[in-house]
């Protein structure tokens, strides 16, 4: 009988261990941190997070970091999540830090992106479509390639492409800023009628701010049309269950995010307050994002988020 009741007793300390441990009643689960490369897509995806795990108890720290920093901080534990592994784009990443077990892959929050050169639509009506129409006009071009922040999967794309001298790029540059400050430079081209080709992806308000086209012909580098996946640090999900399966609900699409985002451009507003109002007007997207997840202390999740909308 004793045996019994002590069975019972340790079942029961087994089982209020595993409800903790569900809601992440652990220090470190208390604040997620996650991280920002500057680009407006993880701004969008990063603010719905927040949205979503702050009335569930969590606090939420991101921080502006170069994507090398950020594998490299996943790798270190110095960073939770990330929630923009561009794939291809970033296939070097992943070859280095996720098929070896040092980064955790958790789940595929996007479809159907593009991400590779683009030019403006009087550039692209003037013969320039491809890769190999370029040089034609290496003149017109000044021959630069205007790329984002130095060390972007993206920019050791086109560095190669010109230290392979592929389509004739070899003595062509390479201009390296942050996202806004090749946008600012893609509108003076505009304005001026200028020919220039920059990074170009979808989702992000550019597609709707600009009259483009994306270049074919870079397939090799840039793939073709690709997915973000959400990266956590290795035993996250183990050692923060509730929140890792908050992270592995959060699915995007293209509309929602080029939504929010031009929110943004168009209403200087911020990306917490486009983000509020877009899960305002579609709140049956919490159901989805919040299967299976509790408040931190074992609440109802939905509940919660919506007493804060």
């Amino acid at each position: 009988m004793h045996t019994f009741a002590a069975t019972l007793f340790a079942l029961a300390v087994s089982l209020g261990t595993l409800s903790a441990q569900a809601a992440d009643d652990n220090a470190q689960c208390s604040t997620v941190k996650l991280a920002d490369p500057g680009w407006s897509d993880i701004a969008t995806t990063n603010a719905v997070a927040r949205l979503l795990l702050e009335p569930l108890g969590y606090q939420v720290k991101v921080d502006s970091l170069a994507v090398p920093i950020i594998y490299g901080g996943l790798k270190d534990g110095q960073v939770d999540a990330f929630l923009g592994s561009w794939m291809p784009a970033h296939q070097g990443f992943h070859d280095k830090f996720v098929d070896n077990g040092d980064v955790q892959q958790l789940s595929r929050n996007l479809q159907g992106t593009e991400f590779t050169l683009a030019v403006p639509d009087y550039v692209w009506n003037g013969g320039v479509r491809d890769f190999a129409d370029l040089n034609k006009h290496a003149d017109q071009f000044g021959r630069k390639l205007y790329g984002i922040g130095s060390g972007a999967p993206a920019n050791l794309s086109l560095q190669a492409i010109i230290k392979d001298d592929a389509f004739g790029l070899g003595k062509w540059k390479l201009v390296e800023s942050s996202e806004q400050a090749m946008l600012a430079q893609v509108d003076r081209a505009v304005k001026k009628q200028q020919y220039i080709a920059f990074l170009g992806w979808t989702p992000h308000p550019m597609n709707v701010k600009l009259n483009m086209h994306y270049l074919t012909g870079g397939e090799k580098w840039f793939g073709s049309k690709g997915d973000v996946f959400t990266l956590t640090r290795k035993g996250y999900p183990q050692a923060c269950p509730n929140a890792a399966k908050l992270l592995s609900n959060l699915s995007f699409t293209l509309d929602m995010e080029n939504t929010i985002m031009a929110e943004v451009v168009d209403k200087k507003i911020s990306f917490d307050d486009a983000a509020k109002a877009w899960v305002r007007a579609h709140p049956e997207a919490l159901d989805g994002w919040l299967t299976g997840v509790t408040t931190k202390e074992g609440a109802d999740a939905v509940a919660a988020v919506k007493r804060t909308l």
